[in-house]
């Protein structure tokens, strides 16, 4: 698969005269056939595009792989062929490729080319099968750091789509994949979207970039978990989650001084361990500042189920043994589910780095990444001030956090009060009467002790007594978000 510049300047010219664009097909299909298609449901789209016109041609030769006649196909057919790209069947051609086009939020038109999807029926797929974009992709694109960075590094890029976000706001960018016919439409995705040069490098894991750091590292890795690297982009050949533990320990050693690490992982749910303190153990090795995040857990039938849909093995003869052979080898590991979701990690320098471990299963506000350093800046201080500096703070609610009080019709007194954020990450948390007060009253004009002391005295409590207990009850607000700190001590770490 050789495509001419001439050949991609010409392809990329009819996409754009046809709309065949993310906008352009999204209107041109209506929202059924969209949703369907995202489901990997062809039969609403194909039935979308029956009509036959320019953009329905691309869509159905491009995206749904269907074979369409020469006659209706609007395209430099002879060199498509020649490049590899297409295939003659008769007085039709059909694409040997998949390939899509692309929101990067930028606003600029983008494709990305990989392997034509699976679908259940067809042929086993190669082991060397680059997957096309998807919804991991695109949550790694909502993770990355949003603003301009220097060097930047998609570790296991692909199809390349990452790099696609990365255009425009680094000024430079290495990609890496073990898989070296990844890397070539990885390079087709890149020269059709318009991005300038990118040095791609063959090898696994950080070996090719051996000594070097950046100021950012993202990485989809292959992270899935199973008895047999079978397929190289989704899994490693490690035992269990070795994998995704190694790659956020080396991740640090590349990254330079203020450099972020965006990471995908999957990890193990083990029977009487608690998967908080395994992942945690992992950024606690880093010697940054860390943030993980699980977004699913499954159990592990659910787990072999997802994986072997994936690779379209099910109705196939191989499917039961294979089942069988995925969960005796989760039994023999005594895991009990296996859990997905992000890692952040920041090179700050801090000699006491901050690590934190929770469950988000909620929607979020995209994207993520805007919000990552103010999250981590909001766990160092929840983590850092001392109580006297925590008392001595000028605290005021954050942006978009309202109180709901829960209790029987009636009552003078909720049974239940909780904070709920409507942005940001959507944290809910159940708060007591004091917590509650003190969200109705601070506004960051004055400090918490003196707010503290006028709730003790409605409330009828000892002031000393609840002082002492408040900042246990106040830091975890203040790491998670609840509360931001308008002004504080100067003593303040």
């Amino acid at each position: 698969m050789d495509a001419s510049s001439d050949l991609v300047r010409r392809l990329r010219d009819r996409f754009v005269e046809s709309g065949y664009t993310i906008d352009g097909v999204r209107e041109r299909l209506g929202d059924m056939a969209a949703s369907a298609l995202a489901r990997e449901e062809i039969v609403p789209a194909m039935r979308a595009t029956r009509d036959g016109d320019p953009l329905a041609v691309l869509i159905r030769l491009w995206w749904l792989g269907a074979p369409v006649s020469m006659a209706a196909a609007d395209l430099p057919l002879h060199d498509l062929i020649e490049a590899g790209l297409l295939v003659r069947l008769g007085d039709a051609v059909q694409a040997t490729v998949h390939l899509q086009p692309w929101d990067t939020g930028s606003g600029a038109p983008a494709w990305v080319v990989s392997d034509r999807k699976v679908r259940p029926g067809d042929p086993a797929i190669r082991g060397d099968h680059v997957v096309g974009a998807g919804g991991a992709s695109a949550n790694l694109a909502q993770l990355g750091v949003t603003g301009p960075v220097g060097r930047a590094l998609d570790l296991g890029t692909g199809c390349g789509v990452q790099v696609l976000h990365l255009a425009g706001r680094a000024e430079e960018i290495v990609a890496t994949d073990v898989n070296r016919r990844a890397l070539r439409l990885a390079g087709l995705s890149w020269r059709l979207s318009g991005v300038p040069e990118v040095d791609a490098r063959e090898g696994s894991m950080y070996d090719p970039v051996g000594g070097e750091r950046f100021d950012l590292v993202v990485s989809n890795p292959p992270f899935v978990i199973s008895p047999a690297a079978r397929l190289t982009y989704r899994e490693s050949g490690f035992r269990g989650d070795d994998f995704c533990r190694d790659l956020v320990r080396l991740t640090p050693r590349h990254l330079g001084h203020g450099g972020h690490g965006r990471l995908l992982a999957n990890w193990l749910h083990v029977k009487g361990e608690d998967w908080q303190d395994r992942v945690g153990g992992w950024l606690a090795e880093t010697g940054c500042d860390g943030w993980a995040v699980q977004r699913d857990v499954q159990d592990p039938a659910e787990y072999v189920e997802l994986w072997l849909r994936d690779s379209a093995e099910q109705g196939t003869s191989a499917y039961r043994e294979r089942y069988d052979e995925w969960l005796a080898w989760f039994e023999s590991m005594d895991v009990t589910g296996v859990g997905f979701g992000w890692i952040a990690l920041h090179n700050s320098g801090a000699m006491d780095p901050v690590v934190r471990v929770e469950e988000l299963p909620q929607q979020v506000e995209l994207p993520v990444g805007a919000q990552v350093e103010e999250i981590l800046e909001a766990i160092k201080l929840g983590h850092r001030m001392t109580d006297e500096d925590l008392l001595d703070a000028f605290l005021a609610v954050a942006d978009g956090v309202v109180e709901e009080r829960m209790g029987p019709p009636g009552a003078d007194d909720p049974s239940r009060i909780v904070l709920r954020q409507t942005r940001g990450l959507r944290r809910t948390t159940a708060v007591g009467t004091v917590e509650a007060a003190l969200a109705g009253v601070c506004d960051g004009d004055l400090p918490v002790r003196p707010l503290l002391a006028a709730i003790a005295e409605l409330l009828g409590e000892d002031p000393a007594g609840l002082l002492r207990r408040a900042p246990e009850t106040l830091r975890p607000l203040v790491a998670e978000g609840y509360f931001r700190v308008a002004q504080a001590r100067a003593s303040t770490r």
